[in-house]
């Protein structure tokens, strides 16, 4: 599958998927994709293909997917071996925001990176930035309030708490390279 027409492609997957079992999970998603729309400016070519990524980060949450109850993984391989997508929102999916660091913690870091290698940095670190400036219910927020609520919701000792706090300066980092990037693309001449 081309690149283009893939927003097309994904927002109704998606939806199929999240709308009616997950709706709050289904307006983050929404959310998380404004939010890659936002910054399309700094990905050229690659903008439709993280809004893709974006819409279908947390599609492995979905009752439908829900395998491993890793829902990075659970989603990059419906991706791969069901819907037929691009290998690239594939990759993104199953990374999507430090999924590494959560992977390892479950066991399934190695399973992981051996079925989907990591995509390019700039377009990580985009997904994460959308991912953790978006509440649970789409709504704008920044990546310290987002890492408190995911972290008080699960719990500060389970393993999505451990994980996200592990997680914190790497999402923290993501954010100032990609701001960093969105400046720079201001600054230049029109």
């Amino acid at each position: 599958m081309s690149t283009a027409g893939l927003t097309d492609w994904a927002y109704p997957l998606a939806e199929s998927l999240l709308a009616e079992p997950l709706p709050r999970r289904w307006a983050h998603s929404l959310g998380v994709a404004e939010r890659a729309r936002i910054i399309a400016p700094i990905l050229d070519d690659d903008a439709e293909l993280l809004e893709a990524a974006a819409v279908l980060h947390d599609i492995g949450y979905s009752p439908d997917l829900a395998k491993t109850g890793f829902h990075p993984l659970d989603g990059a391989r419906y991706l791969r071996d069901v819907a037929n997508a691009d290998a690239r929102v594939a990759r993104l999916v199953a990374h999507h925001s430090c999924a590494w660091m959560e992977a390892e913690a479950r066991g399934l870091r190695e399973e992981l990176e051996s079925e989907f290698p990591r995509e390019r940095a700039e377009l990580s670190d985009a997904l994460c930035f959308c991912d953790m400036n978006t509440t649970p219910d789409g709504i704008p927020t920044n990546p310290v309030d987002r890492v408190n609520e995911i972290a008080g919701r699960y719990g500060s000792d389970s393993l999505i708490g451990t994980f996200i706090r592990r997680a914190e300066p790497e999402i923290m980092a993501c954010t100032a390279r990609v701001l960093e990037r969105v400046a720079a693309v201001k600054r230049q001449p029109m």
